[in-house]
């Protein structure tokens, strides 16, 4: 009879000692791949929900970036170049600039690698008494917005106003019967009534516009400018007048600026501050999900060692009970030339068996644990991700050395036993 077969013949004729070592392993193995397989499945879950994080991030960074421009061009044009020696006073008061500076300013601006402003708007703007209508206005003249060469032409904030033509402020149009396609005369010059705005709440209410070109002329102004409007961009840093300020007065020395419009920029700010809470609840949600992985690992580090000892102390014990039950039998085949090594390896074959096929099924059985438990996105196929042919290969090696370590002392003594004394006792 070959060893083998011995073998065999014994797990079929001990089959509760055989199921319950068998169980023992599967358990071990179950164990441990389970832990291994949640431990992956939490870093899947983790970089999924930190990547749709991040997209949802991004996305809110560029609605933010739509809104701050909608807020931004919302605003009008909330910066303006005035001639160095203007007296600020004097324009918080009135709301008019006095002073001049050259047109051409407008252009070296336009031409420069400015970056803090978009939206250039030159204009000349004075209170005066309309003739024609004795009433008191302000005259301000514009042309097109001038394009900022090194970028990408934008939509207008402010629609020219053709020669020959007028816009209207609410109280004006008013006050003076005015309306939408009639003819009047400025200054001994015919202008037609283009558009009309409606009331405002400020000194636009008041004022008359018409193209650049001609109030120079009316004014007397040829190739000057009160001022020149522009629009922030966002992506100027917290003390934004400053570094504006800075660029604009290295292109023109002969200039100050001034920002308007508080209310609108702090809203603006507090979009901004938004977007930073969202990056921070981003980074948050990655600490909070790497402590949540190294708790799991430092549990199933305690828990997985537990569980292999446990099991390993348990098929030494079932392989001592199966050595004390058989002492008989290993007797009668020492009696009959079966030699000391032999009955060693009865058992630690037999252990390396149940190693083998616990091995198999812990490994699917930890797998399927992990697939069922891990509780990965609808997205992910949770099979094909979890699937570790090199934590099949660990089982495999890993499940034969636990049981024949664990059956190493009981095949020892199994294989000491002198069959004579066995033989006497019996």
């Amino acid at each position: 009879m070959t060893l083998f077969r011995l073998i065999l013949q014994e797990m079929q004729h001990r089959k509760i000692n055989f199921l319950l070592g068998l169980s023992s392993v599967v358990i071990a193995v179950a164990c441990l791949i389970a832990a291994l397989t949640l431990l992956q499945a939490d870093e899947i879950q983790t970089t999924f929900i930190l990547e749709q994080k991040a997209d949802e991030v991004k996305q809110a960074g560029a609605e933010l970036k739509d809104s701050m421009r909608k807020i931004m061009k919302g605003l009008g044009f909330n910066i303006l170049v005035l001639p160095a020696n203007q007296d600020l006073s004097e324009f918080h008061l009135t709301g008019v600039v006095s002073e001049t500076m050259p047109e051409a300013y407008v252009k070296e601006l336009a031409e420069s690698k400015i970056v803090t402003v978009n939206h250039l708007l030159p204009m000349v703007a004075k209170k005066i008494t309309w003739p024609e209508k004795k009433c008191d206005v302000i005259l301000t003249g514009t042309r097109g917005e001038v394009p900022i060469l090194h970028r990408a032409l934008k939509k207008p904030l402010q629609q020219q106003v053709p020669k020959g033509s007028m816009v209207l402020g609410y109280q004006i149009q008013k006050k003076l019967g005015l309306s939408k396609e009639d003819e009047v005369q400025l200054m001994g010059k015919n202008f037609k009534v283009t558009q009309t705005y409606p009331e405002r709440g400020t000194a636009d209410d008041s004022t008359v516009w018409i193209n650049l070109e001609e109030a120079q002329e009316l004014l007397g102004m040829q190739n000057l400018v009160n001022a020149i409007l522009a629009l922030e961009c966002n992506c100027a840093a917290e003390d934004r007048v400053a570094q504006i300020r800075d660029e604009i007065g290295k292109i023109l020395p002969g200039t100050q600026v001034i920002e308007r419009g508080p209310p609108a920029l702090a809203r603006a700010e507090a979009r901004n501050k938004a977007h930073e809470t969202a990056l921070a609840s981003l980074e948050q949600e990655k600490a909070s999900r790497l402590k949540m992985i190294e708790r799991h690992a430092d549990f199933a580090a305690v828990l997985v060692p537990l569980v292999v000892l446990g099991c390993g102390a348990w098929i030494g014990f079932l392989s001592l009970e199966n050595v004390r039950r058989r002492a008989t039998e290993i007797g009668i085949l020492r009696a009959i030339g079966l030699r000391s090594s032999q009955v060693f390896g009865i058992f630690i074959i037999k252990a390396i068996v149940i190693g083998v096929i616990g091995a198999l099924i812990g490994y699917f059985l930890g797998y399927g644990i992990g697939i069922i438990w891990g509780n990965l996105p609808a997205s992910v196929n949770p099979e094909a991700a979890l699937f570790s042919g090199q934590w099949l290969l660990l089982s495999l090696v890993f499940a034969p050395v636990l049981a024949s370590l664990s059956s190493w002392i009981p095949a020892l003594l199994a294989a000491r036993q002198d069959p004579a004394t066995i033989l006497q006792e019996g």
